[in-house]
């Protein structure tokens, strides 16, 4: 099943056999650092391909000349660690990996490392960073009116945003625009038929009155 998904995975991203070997180590030591650190759901890991993968992998369609992307809370490495891999070998292409916790950029370095990876891991709080990129990205980490507060000095330094989100995503975009001013798409997920991408340009508060 998992070479099937696999094989399906390169047929939709046209990743080469490196990219493909570098995700399999990816998917391994993922694997074996979730039996003791809980990274992502186990149930989820023999969908790691479609589910993880492509649906990382995704986000490179909305955005194909973007070569420096920076994933906010970073966790297990999705979407940041697939896109790194895809942009691997293109000039100028570098993500940052951020998040706050300790252990998880500890475990997304150690990827980093091993697979000789054009990405950067930070750790500390999203919004403390001064990281200049194309693209700023996240994957269930907060609702919307929070995760533009988070994104809003990536998007006063030039970044556009690309977020993966749930069947909640219209609800969230509406309730966020109590506190935000911002244009944004949606489109329907590749990879789940519940699941949104999110596109946000020109995004700043809404200027409250006294």
């Amino acid at each position: 099943m998992l070479e099937t998904e696999k094989a399906a995975f390169q047929v939709k991203t046209g990743a080469d056999d490196q990219q493909l070997a570098d995700l399999e180590a990816f998917r391994e030591r993922l694997t074996e650092a979730n039996a003791v650190m809980n990274l992502v759901g186990p149930d989820s890991l023999p969908d790691f391909w479609n589910r993880h993968a492509w649906d990382s992998a995704q986000l490179l369609n909305f955005a194909p000349g973007a070569l420096t992307w920076a994933d906010l809370g970073a966790g297990a490495g999705f979407p940041g660690v697939i896109l790194t891999i895809l942009l691997k070998g293109r000039e100028g292409a570098h993500v940052w990996l951020i998040d706050s916790l300790g252990k998880r950029c500890r475990f997304l370095q150690e990827i980093v490392d091993a697979l000789d990876l054009p990405a950067t891991v930070l750790n500390g709080r999203a919004e403390a960073q001064s990281v200049t990129c194309d693209i700023v990205t996240a994957r269930a980490v907060a609702p919307m009116e929070r995760l533009l507060g988070y994104a809003q000095p990536y998007f006063e330094r030039g970044a556009q945003g690309l977020f993966l989100k749930g069947e909640k995503a219209e609800s969230e975009l509406i309730e966020a625009r109590k506190s935000w001013h911002f244009d944004a798409e949606l489109a329907p997920s590749q990879s789940d038929p519940r699941g949104r991408i999110v596109s946000i340009r020109s995004l700043r508060r809404v200027r409250t009155t006294r």
